[in-house]
């Protein structure tokens, strides 16, 4: 700081005359008579810059990074006693920091007497309250790190007196005496229309626009119109375009980027000031070139342009709804063409490059794309174009003054003697350090010889002790280069050479050890994150920073509607601070969010979830009432009303305080210490003749509001006009383009008799002519106003009348315009078609978290719901339900909306209409199923009675039910039941109709809500005709088709032992009558044939499961003919049996017991039959076990199982098993902890190692025979395949000696798995039982082999094998298993299905059973 204030002291006479020149100038507008040598030497400069360099290949403006002043400070002179403030702005990267300075010393900003504010690049000092001190040369010193700039201005502080003290600037020249004269005028500027928050697409064109009034509107003193972006200046470009002038000031988007979006400001700068409007820009991704591909990059950045390399750094897009980034595409483009070229072959993953190879001289633009596993996204804007050239060029750049106005710009490099060897640079630093590069800088030594002069870098890692040149090919000209090819996080010393054609200078200093940057990953997860209300479309989303920022971007903000799982992005382009407002949300919804942290590696996790928040409006003090209006006065109190206020803030204003004040004493004094509830309130204790003001707060759970303006004076005298007092709270709805409806409520003071009617005035606002609406008075509080002019905005006051006279109007109305609301409903009057109520529906166009919706009849609010009227809210629509309606309910029905615009409507019912809707409710409550006949009956073929109807129509949704003397019949073989949609025909069958049958027939019929029913009676002679008829039929039947039947159609039977069984009974056989079962029209042969003897036939479904649902058929024939029975077992049939099958096992459900397996722990519940389909739940610690890999749930017909794969401490608990069926829950439990799990436990590892053991000991897989002959002499080889983890060891014996291998025994093992033992030229002695041992550690086998030797010449003898089993060798105790072996593998567990019983694994030892301790407990 001391040198920043060093360079500011010492102003001598020459400067401060200059300086005080030029605050002249910028008032005066004189012309400044002498230009500066210094300038003449910068033009002369820049001059030969653009001879040498062409216009398009110099560097861009936008790389400028030094402190620049955009808009200067202003001299002012003020009177004492009167504040002013500086304003100036400033542009620069890394944003400039501006110090203020008072006569070349720092400010003192914390003694009060300074304000200073920064905003967007704007910076102003005020002086709240001048003092002749004051008056001094004030300085704005602007500075970042690549520089400083300053700006000054004189303020002059004049007394109001004539005599004036001496000011400190006495040595202003007399010839800018004008200074003092200046005269200040003050601009205001006020927007009349302004931008809102705007939603774009990448592509699209915006267009933000503020309308304002300038105000003086001088020509010559037209306001500045500034644009910012995220506080950065924006400047006409082909992106953007702008326009001010006649009070509008535009900018245009053209070709919306993600880089556009932003906080976007508009600031209109005046001489005396500013005025500011701001609102967000949100752009969305465009359509992608292949559907999920991800957004495009965006903020395209170059820096260290060089004459061969740049780098280029971008931001990532947000991934919310795409897959994750696999990398990034560079892509470059020459200025003036248009052939973009891939800078790298393979996607990059952090976001920075470096580009190399590059022309020295020529421009470039640059872009970036993402990839990820769908594919390539848009590119991303294109970068501002670029020079590949020297940074350093311009500053060996030489002014020479050769006398006069002549000077020659040369460089150092050209002016003194050559020859020489340059000295060494100096001061080698790392400007920038990366994963993989480092950007070095030193300084160039002192250089005057015309050689042109180059240098060499070298490089050494450290500890290496050796040095290596870095750029062989490539002479360096520029005091700064990027090393390349570096390795990840290692320390390199670096050091610099000068060289020209005459040699080469000593190395320079290296610098100290550089580490390369280590990748560190992607930054943590962000903290709390916290959801507060804004707007009712917005909420500010505030969270902690990541633990782990690790050179953080910004953040990307998602938002999700509560209970749904479709994120959308709040922000497309990565915001900086730990707080945003996200917009564009739904009024009322509730919604959650989240955020993602982003570095050049790309998106941390997310965060936490927000808590859930439900968009409305943030909560604020309620403004104050208005209005007090004096209703009437006895004389010692006054009964006063007012207006709620106009804004309630969010929250519903229910209370309400008074105070008053004696205007002859000028105190004012609290009316009520209880809050207030209603508008209207008497207040007491008031002195007659005495003048009273009154004034009214309004409160509600938010605080207590603002007070309202004081009321008229009021003077307490008591009222004995005979004419009523005023009416009072006079209130709009249903406002229309040409009409609205008025209401109000009866006066306080009705006068000497009561009020008879009413007059409604109005006048159009802005004018004093009223006029009354109605000419006949109305006897009730409300009136609909017509005639109105759509758009024009009324005044309304209401006079009551009685015999005496008209009476004193109310209180003007609020201005109300005739308009209707946008998107306002009206009520809609009907029937409900399920229910057949009749209903008045309305729904609101508007909202908010306080309103609530208010039903009138008649301009009355209803609050009787004793006849049957009821109300139904929800969300936005509301509906007034009249269950049972009659004539009363005619009339006019209303309903408001509070806390809106005047959301309203209402609706006439007549006589007529009500009539109408009447009949309508009662046909939809009492629907009828018409019928073409009633029930009536058909005798059919073999004495079957045929019941039927026929409807006018049937849906295949109709259901029906038959009755027989008041008794339900079922659909079954003995009476089936059907219908057809086609022919609207019902009926039901009666196969056996006998004796017992008489009675009276019913049929219940619905379809939907609608309902018939019909009957027929059969008694008496009636029904001895249709018996009759039927024995006729049946008799019939019998002599023309007299053959074998069934006297018993098919059943189901389920025995007590769980069997399931279908059984019917034949007659009228003989010997050659054949008897069949099929199933789906298979035919099945049982077991037991059928007993034809006794007519009996039963078909055995054993351990009844899912594989025999089917249709099963029965006949019965001979030569006479057939008949048949089937039955359906499936559906409803089918689940009867189940459940009946549950209800016989679930009594018979022993205890849970333990038996333990090589895969794990098993628990068994054994019953009388168990199968898949039952409702079986099995439970640990009350949760529902899930059949899994890790919980086999299993059985056998007799009893179910659950199998613990791998237990392990997570699996003690309480373990319930439950049986249920239609009536009842079997339940049995069992505690697996403890030493019961121990055991368990145990046992489950020593069957495990058995398992273990015996698939890994020695084996005889194949390959030996029994019995082997052979003739002497010859030679015999015995060979097998043997296996074994570890390799067995094999071992042979004779007649259980072991052999010795030599010349005629020879014993191998090849490969640890083919054994042999070969026997040259065998003899009789041969002969006998060889037996081959193969063992290892987890034991083995033997196998015995008779060899039977015979002579030459002899008859083979015949020796048959006896089968003689492996002896097995058990392993050496205790079985160790291997830490790296895994359980062997098993079939996935699948639940069994019988009647195939589910195999246990097989192990060497049986499984133990372990029966619980503990008793299970029973249900």
């Amino acid at each position: 700081m001391a040198a920043v204030i060093a360079r500011h002291k010492h102003f001598t006479e020459d400067y401060r005359s200059k300086q005080s020149r030029y605050v002249v100038r910028d008032y005066s507008s004189s012309e400044v008579e002498d230009v500066r040598y210094e300038y003449r030497t910068e033009k002369n400069v820049q001059k030969v810059v653009q001879k040498k360099v062409p216009e398009k290949y110099i560097r861009e403006s936008s790389m400028i990074r030094g402190p620049k002043f955009l808009v200067r400070l202003k001299s002012h002179t003020v009177f004492e006693n009167t504040p002013i403030k500086l304003f100036c702005t400033v542009e620069g990267y890394p944003t400039p920091q501006v110090s203020w300075f008072k006569d070349d010393m720092l400010l003192d900003i914390s003694s009060g007497k300074y304000f200073v504010e920064s905003s967007v690049g704007i910076h102003s000092l005020t002086i709240m309250k001048c003092a002749i001190d004051d008056t001094a040369m004030y300085t704005a010193v602007a500075s970042n790190s690549h520089g400083q700039a300053s700006s000054q201005a004189s303020v002059i502080v004049k007394r109001l007196k004539e005599e004036e003290k001496p000011s400190p600037y006495s040595w202003t020249s007399y010839q800018y005496a004008i200074l003092p004269e200046i005269k200040y005028t003050k601009i205001n500027i006020t927007f009349l229309e302004t931008f809102n928050v705007t939603f774009g697409k990448e592509g699209d064109c915006v267009t933000l626009a503020c309308k304002m009034t300038i105000s003086p509107n001088l020509v010559n003193l037209q306001p500045d119109a500034l644009w910012y972006r995220d506080e950065h200046l924006l400047k006409e470009s082909k992106w953007a375009k702008m326009e001010s002038g006649g009070g509008v000031a535009k900018l245009t988007l053209t070709h919306l980027a993600k880089d556009d979006e932003g906080l976007y400001t508009l600031r209109m700068v005046t001489k005396g000031g500013d005025a500011v409007h701001r609102a967000y820009v949100f752009v969305e991704d465009g359509p992608p070139p292949v559907p999920l591909a991800p957004g495009a990059p965006m903020d395209i950045k170059i820096h260290d342009a060089n004459r061969d390399y740049v780098i280029v750094s971008w931001k990532p897009p947000n991934t919310t709804t795409e897959g994750p980034i696999i990398g990034y595409f560079v892509d470059r483009c020459e200025v003036g063409t248009e052939n973009w070229m891939q800078c790298n072959d393979s996607p990059i993953k952090i976001c920075k490059y470096p580009v190399s190879g590059l022309f020295e001289g020529h421009s470039y633009y640059f872009r970036v794309r993402a990839v990820n596993s769908h594919g390539i996204s848009r590119p991303s804007r294109m970068s501002e174009p670029i020079a590949a050239l020297d940074p350093t060029e311009f500053e060996r750049l030489y002014a020479m003054k050769l006398g006069g106005k002549l000077n020659v710009v040369t460089y150092h490099d050209d002016l003194e003697a050559e020859g020489k060897a340059p000295e060494a640079p100096s001061k080698v630093y790392a400007s920038e350090t990366d994963r993989t590069y480092v950007v070095l800088s030193w300084s160039p030594p002192v250089y005057h010889g015309k050689a042109p002069m180059w240098y060499y870098i070298e490089k050494s890692q450290v500890g290496s002790g050796s040095w290596q040149r870095v750029n062989t090919k490539v002479p360096v000209r520029s005091p700064r280069y990027g090393v390349f090819d570096l390795a990840e996080g290692k320390e390199y010393l670096f050091r610099v050479l000068s060289a020209n054609m005459y040699g080469t200078s000593d190395p320079s200093e290296p610098t100290k050890p550089i580490k390369t940057q280590e990748l560190r990953g992607v930054p943590s997860a962000p903290g709390q994150v916290v959801a507060t209300r804004e707007t009712d479309t917005s909420v500010l989303i505030q969270w902690a920073p990541p633990k782990e920022p690790n050179n953080l971007i910004g953040y990307y903000i998602d938002s999700c509607v509560k209970g749904s799982k479709d994120w959308t992005s709040a922000n497309h382009k990565p915001n900086k601070k730990t707080k945003f407002v996200v917009h564009g949300l739904t009024t009322g919804e509730t919604y959650v969010f989240r955020v993602q942290a982003i570095n050049e590696l790309g998106l941390s996790e997310e965060s936490q979830e927000s808590a859930p928040l439900s968009v409305r409006a943030a909560l604020k003090l309620p403004s104050a009432p208005y209005d007090i209006a004096l209703l009437y006065c006895d004389g010692e109190s006054m009964v006063l009303n007012w207006k709620r206020p106009a804004h309630s803030g969010g929250a519903e204003v229910t209370d309400y305080y008074i105070d008053k004040c004696n205007v002859a004493k000028k105190a004012w004094k609290e009316v009520n210490v209880r809050p207030i509830k209603e508008r209207l309130h008497k207040v007491p204790n008031l002195t007659s003749g005495s003048v009273y003001q009154f004034r009214v707060y309004g409160a509600s759970f938010v605080g207590l509001g603002d007070a309202s303006a004081f009321s008229a004076p009021f003077k307490c005298e008591a009222w004995n006009m005979p004419e009523p007092g005023p009416p009072y709270d006079l209130s709009f709805t249903e406002v229309r383009d040409d009409s609205l409806v008025l209401e109000w409520k009866a006066p306080v003071y009705t006068g000497a008799s009561a009020v008879t009617g009413y007059y409604v005035d109005m006048c159009k606002k802005g004018t004093e002519t009223w006029t009354t609406a109605n000419t006949d008075a109305v006897n009730h509080c409300y009136l609909k106003v017509k005639g109105l002019e759509t758009g024009s905005s009324y005044v309304f006051r209401v006079r009551g009348e009685n015999a005496q006279g008209t009476g004193k109007p109310s209180i003007p109305s609020d201005p109300m315009c005739a308009k209707t609301l946008p998107g306002a409903q009206e009520i809609k009057c009907g029937v409900d078609e399920q229910t057949g109520d009749i209903y008045l529906s309305f729904e609101s166009c508007q909202m908010t978290e306080i309103s609530k919706f208010v039903w009138k009849k008649s301009y009355q609010e209803i609050t009787d719901f004793s006849k049957g009227i009821s109300i139904k809210t929800s969300g936005s629509h509301s509906t007034l339900l009249f269950k049972n309606p009659d004539k009363e309910d005619v009339g006019t029905f209303s309903v408001s909306v509070t806390n809106t615009d005047g959301a309203s409507a209402s609706y006439k019912i007549t006589a007529e209409e009500l009539k109408k809707m009447l009949a309508l409710s009662y046909d939809i409550r009492n629907p009828i199923i018409p019928l073409k006949t009633e029930l009536a009956y058909k005798i059919l073929e073999r004495g079957r009675v045929r019941f039927w109807l026929q409807t006018e129509g049937i849906s295949s949704a109709v259901t029906y039910k038959f009755f027989a003397n008041n008794k339900e019949l079922v659909n079954c073989e003995q009476t089936k039941m059907s219908h057809d949609v086609a022919t609207g025909t019902i009926e039901m069958v009666l196969d056996h109709f006998t004796e017992d049958n008489e009675g009276t027939y019913a049929v219940q019929i619905q379809d939907g809500r609608a309902k018939a029913q019909s009957s027929l009676v059969l008694i008496g002679d009636a029904f001895k005709a249709a018996l009759a008829e039927a024995d006729y039929q049946r008799r019939e039947y019998i002599r023309v088709k007299e053959g074998p039947h069934f006297s018993q159609f098919l059943s189901v039977h389920i025995g007590d032992d769980a069997n399931v069984s279908l059984i019917c009974k034949v007659a009228n056989l003989k010997k050659e009558s054949v008897f069949h079962w099929f199933k789906n029209d298979v035919e099945v042969i049982p077991e037991v044939p059928a007993d034809l003897g006794s007519g009996v036939c039963k078909l055995l479904l054993s351990q009844f499961s899912k594989k025999d649902v089917g249709v099963y058929k029965a006949t019965i024939s001979d030569d006479r003919g057939q008949d048949v029975s089937q039955v359906d077992v499936s559906g409803q049939v089918f689940d009867n049996i189940i459940n009946e099958l549950s209800r016989i096992a679930g009594p018979s459900a022993a205890d849970l017991v333990i038996h333990c397996t090589s895969e794990g722990i098993m628990l068994q519940c054994h019953m009388k039959y168990y199968t898949e389909e039952m409702k079986i739940t099995w439970a640990h610690k009350a949760s529902k076990i899930t059949a899994s890999e890790k919980m086999r749930v299993s059985g056998t017909p007799a009893m179910a199982t659950l199998e613990i794969v791998e237990p392990t401490e997570k699996d003690k608990g309480l373990y319930t098993f439950e049986l249920k069926d239609s009536e009842k829950a079997y339940t049995r439990t069992l505690e697996l902890s403890g030493q019961v799990y121990d055991n368990a436990y145990a046992e489950f590892q020593r069957l495990k190692a058995e398992a273990y053991a015996e698939k890994n000991r020695g084996k005889v897989v194949g390959g030996l025979p029994d019995v082997v002959t052979i003739m002497e002499k010859k030679t015999l080889s015995l060979t097998c395949t043997v296996c074994g983890d570890p390799k067995p060891q094999v071992t042979w014996s004779k007649n259980d000696q072991e052999v010795e291998p030599g010349d005629q025994y020879v014993i191998s093992l090849d490969s640890g798995k083919f054994a042999s033992l070969t026997i040259k030229g065998v003899t009789l002695e041969d002969s006998g039982k060889f037996t081959m041992s193969v063992l290892n550690k987890y034991g083995g086998e033997s196998v015995d082999i008779v060899v039977a030797v015979y002579k030459h010449g002899d008859k083979i003898p015949d020796i048959k094998p006896t089968p003689s089993p492996k002896r097995i060798t058990p392993p050496t105790l205790p079985i160790v298993i291997p830490s790296a072996a895994k359980p062997a593998a098993s079939p996935a567990a699948a639940p069994a299905k019988s009647p195939a019983p589910s195999q246990a694994p097989k192990s060497p030892a049986p499984g133990r059973s372990v029966r619980s301790p503990t008793p299970s407990r029973r249900k």
